[in-house]
């Protein structure tokens, strides 16, 4: 019996996956004809258990799974075996005999039939689910573990940048200010606009609002380099360079470019996945090797560990 329950919980759990995978795929115009194929399927299943749990106890009926039995067999099929019943309205009928026993029995109550298969099949969608859970990858579990072993093998230390859509370009400012490059690009590199020149000249602190000149740089650079930049984008370059400038949107990878030409930095992308990535200026040749070593930005790029998608925080080698 312990073997057939288990056959009957598994094709049960089976079934419900069918269900649901029929009731995700279905259209408006197929909801109903799905919900009626899978409620047809679900009927076929319980009373197709029920029998074999019959067939194996010798029982009419039995219990699915633990459930309450609330149907009955069909009508007899010999007359040495009766069925005793009470007429609906009717005095207490007298003992069996051969002579008053009818070969009538009780109609299904269908009600009864129905809470029993939604039973039976809320049953299994619980356990779907909960093992669907169980199996549930940790991506934001799995991304920090991997992302502190790497800053631990590389000798670096995290520093917490607000996820506001700034993330990139506050994490690039506060070393900027920190290594003493500082916001300010030299002029070989790039032409500043006036009102580039007043967003750095007014920051307040690199750490907290020195974003601003970061993005009015980086537009700046973008706009003097379309040619290197404009085949890449998926909306007029006067268009994206007004979201840098004046928006929160994300920065990526063209910015991350644009920032490292523009001041004349490497910048170091640890991934979320253990790789990292080098962005490089190009043309840093005329640094000598301590200017060099001043000249590296490390971030750290997470795609799961914050409500808001992905975000970058700033990196820094511990002395």
């Amino acid at each position: 019996m312990e073997d057939l329950l288990a056959k009957h919980r598994k094709e049960q759990k089976d079934l419900q996956g069918r269900i649901t995978q029929k009731k995700k795929s279905a259209t408006k115009k197929t909801r109903k004809g799905v919900n009626d194929e899978c409620e047809r399927m679900q009927q076929e299943l319980s009373e197709r258990h029920q029998a074999e749990i019959a067939e194996l106890t010798g029982e009419p009926t039995a219990p699915v799974d633990g459930l309450e039995n609330l149907t009955v067999d069909d009508e007899p099929t010999s007359t040495s075996d009766p069925v005793e019943l009470a007429p609906r309205d009717a005095e207490p009928a007298p003992a069996a005999t051969p002579e008053n026993t009818s070969s009538r029995v009780k109609k299904p109550n269908r009600q009864k039939a129905r809470l029993a298969r939604r039973a039976a099949e809320q049953a299994a969608a619980s356990a779907a689910a909960a093992e669907e859970a169980a199996n549930q990858k940790n991506y934001r579990g799995d991304e920090k573990e991997i992302m502190e072993a790497v800053f631990k093998k590389l000798g670096l230390k995290e520093i917490e940048v607000n996820p506001d859509g700034h993330c990139l370009y506050s994490s690039i400012a506060k070393q900027l200010d920190d290594s003493g490059v500082g916001l300010r690009p030299d002029p070989s590199r790039i032409v500043l606009q006036p009102t580039t020149q007043s967003r750095i000249d007014t920051v307040a602190s690199p750490q907290h609002d020195g974003y601003r000149a970061v993005r009015a740089v980086t537009a700046d650079f973008i706009s003097q380099n379309k040619d290197d930049f404009e085949a890449f984008m998926e909306e007029p370059l006067e268009e994206y360079t007004r979201k840098i400038r004046l928006t929160a949107e994300w920065g990526g990878q063209l910015e991350l470019q644009a920032i490292a030409r523009a001041y004349g930095i490497e910048i170091n992308v640890v991934q979320s996945d253990g790789r990292m990535e080098k962005i490089e200026a190009g043309d840093m040749d005329s640094f000598d090797e301590e200017e060099k070593r001043k000249r590296v930005v490390w971030l750290a790029y997470y795609r799961h560990s914050y409500g808001l998608g992905e975000h970058y925080n700033a990196l820094s080698k511990i002395q």
